[in-house]
């Protein structure tokens, strides 16, 4: 299935993409894509549904992020040995963790605003993977088994305020739109072997990503496993995996974001994102 949510930004609605390509709505039957309707029961119900008989949503709605009511926004740096190399930093030898703020999410076609004075704004396209079920402690082998689905992620990442302004990675990473999910949550069964799907991105245009899953440092199953020896994750959490490289941050001279670039990214089988690059506005 393709899961997804449409409407205002705040006032989505659930949904659902069918085989025709026309977004059927879910609001009859659940209030939104989100906690317990993630979990594998929920799934299921949303599986069995006559996806012809639920209301057909008109064409050109807005698309919001793909789960809504996220309580916890957790990503992975530095989890292709590539990027680590461009960035000049050492591969970890364990994963690296970090917190975008959950307010930073928004839909994939919405504008990323640049934050004020920032100079340094890169891109970094991602799979992020969506919590289905309670998981504390859970093993290599059952980690998949908690997984709700997958998504696109567009991790923006202001590099000055990431690594030159003291403290941690968070306040680089979590300005408003700074979280770009979506377009779609496509369930487990849908997506196949995730350890084997290409990701790209165009700025302007021009490709400047260029990667696959298979060369992750750490498996998204490892992930969860590793990830949930340190905290419980809920039903709704989003992890997003690390980028592959072709930063802006590892060209030479660096090249970052200005306002009216086009930033176009996407997962193989998760759909694609289109973002134009504003200037900074008061929220």
């Amino acid at each position: 299935m393709k899961l997804l949510r449409y409407g205002e930004a705040g006032q989505e609605r659930p949904g659902l993409l069918g085989a025709d390509g026309r977004i059927r709505d879910l609001s009859g039957v659940v209030a939104d894509i989100s906690g317990e309707v993630l979990s594998r029961a929920g799934r299921e119900r949303l599986a069995s549904l006559d996806v012809a008989s639920l209301p057909v949503v008109p064409d050109g709605v807005r698309i919001g992020p793909c789960v809504g009511n996220v309580g916890n926004f957790v990503a992975v740096g530095l989890n292709y040995i590539d990027h680590a190399l461009e960035t000049n930093t050492p591969i970890p030898e364990e994963p690296v963790l970090f917190n975008k703020v959950t307010s930073c999410i928004s839909g994939p076609n919405d504008p990323v605003f640049l934050l004020k004075d920032s100079k340094k704004t890169d891109w970094e396209v991602e799979i992020a993977f969506v919590i289905g079920e309670p998981a504390y402690n859970v093993s290599e082998k059952d980690a998949l088994s908690v997984i709700a689905g997958f998504c696109v992620c567009h991790d923006v990442s202001e590099r000055e305020f990431q690594t030159e302004r003291g403290g941690q990675w968070t306040k680089g990473k979590s300005g408003p739109t700074f979280g770009p999910l979506g377009p779609w949550l496509v369930t487990p069964e849908e997506v196949g072997d995730v350890q084997n799907l290409g990701l790209w991105l165009d700025v302007n245009g021009k490709r400047m990503q260029t990667g696959s899953t298979s060369k992750m440092i750490f498996s998204i199953a490892h992930l969860v496993s590793y990830i949930t020896r340190f905290m419980k994750l809920m039903p709704g959490d989003v992890v997003t995996t690390g980028t592959p490289p072709g930063v802006g941050l590892g060209m030479k001279p660096p090249v970052f974001l200005s306002a009216g670039d086009v930033v176009e990214l996407g997962v193989d089988g998760l759909g694609s994102q289109r973002q134009v690059i504003t200037a900074f506005q008061q929220a």
